[in-house]
């Protein structure tokens, strides 16, 4: 089955989102946790760098499973492929 070009376009758009969210989450997991070991110093108790990857790592998170499942609807509703209510 060969695709559109409509086809294609949308999953170079599907590819592209999905690997700079991949990227985003990479960055936040390894790197960010990674050099956060440097902030040494008390937060609310807690050694800074541990509030970073317990917390901030989780509001990232949701803001990439937010951000994909917008793109993606206007993405869908852009090519005519959306599900309707």
């Amino acid at each position: 089955m060969e695709l559109t070009e409509t086809q294609r376009h949308y999953w170079q758009k599907n590819l592209r989102i999905t690997a700079i969210l991949l990227g985003v989450w990479f960055f936040v997991t390894f790197v960010i946790g990674y050099f956060a070991r440097d902030l040494d110093f008390s937060f609310f108790g807690w050694p800074f760098s541990f509030w970073v990857a317990a917390q901030g790592a989780l509001i990232v998170y949701v803001l990439i499973i937010w951000f994909y499942a917008w793109y993606m609807n206007r993405l869908d509703r852009e090519h005519g492929v959306a599900e309707e209510n």
